[in-house]
């Protein structure tokens, strides 16, 4: 395979996306995946935590992933799930007329994902607070999509989210999926959810898609990377 590389915008308290990123691609030879942090520190509606997504700083790690001479252009971060997709889009245009590299996002991936399985009912895991977790129901409602169950743990500190044990999440992906959903989705890519998502598929027969996943779908896909990926689930392996 020629040389791929990918390149991620990474949230600065993120602490699992990197490791998760660089365990999937291990057995990929020629696909490396290189990262530019912005400053992401709280998860709310607050004015200050919002303004984290402002443009100026993703487009400024997007110049420096481009020094890189990356193929593809990653916001692996999940801010579109409560500020709508339409910010990812314009996101993705800005960051290709900057760089004339292809962009993508964590949460278009998914977006793209559900669409292409027509998958209608979602079981929906977090480690957000209220106000968070409502938004994001709200948005998917906007998308024809219904969350018929969901799970959030009430945090804010961005930090903190990689401290959630695996039984927790396990137990928090067990409850939403006997709702009887199309698929779980675990939005955040700073929960370690993604080594639980093979096993937990065929414990419980459904797709469960993680967003450090779905970026790496979308990723791959852009920079021609066709080459299955086993051990992290159906979406990864190709099926």
């Amino acid at each position: 395979m020629t040389n791929r590389r990918l390149g991620m915008i990474t949230p600065s308290s993120n602490t699992v996306l990197e490791p998760v990123c660089a365990a999937v691609t291990v057995p990929l030879d020629g696909v490396s995946v290189h990262f530019a942090r912005v400053p992401v520190t709280e998860i709310s509606l607050k004015p200050r935590a919002l303004g984290q997504f402002d443009p100026a700083p993703m487009l400024a790690a997007a110049r420096l992933l481009a020094d890189a001479k990356v193929d593809v252009i990653c916001w692996n971060g999940t801010s579109a799930g409560w500020l709508g997709l339409d910010s990812d889009r314009a996101l993705c245009r800005a960051i290709t007329a900057e760089t004339g590299i292809p962009a993508t996002t964590s949460m278009l991936a998914l977006d793209e994902i559900l669409a292409g399985a027509g998958h209608r009912r979602l079981g929906l895991v977090t480690p957000y607070e209220d106000p968070v977790q409502t938004a994001i129901v709200a948005a998917f409602e906007g998308q024809g999509i219904a969350c018929v169950a969901e799970e959030h743990c009430g945090l804010t500190v961005n930090h903190a989210f990689a401290g959630i044990e695996a039984g927790t999440i396990e137990g928090m992906i067990r409850r939403v999926a006997a709702a009887g959903p199309d698929a779980v989705a675990v939005i955040c890519t700073n929960m370690k959810a993604a080594p639980l998502v093979a096993r937990l598929e065929a414990e419980l027969g459904l797709p469960i898609y993680d967003s450090v996943l779905t970026a790496l779908w979308s990723s791959f896909r852009i920079a021609g990377v066709t080459t299955g990926v086993p051990g992290w689930g159906r979406l990864l392996a190709g099926r």
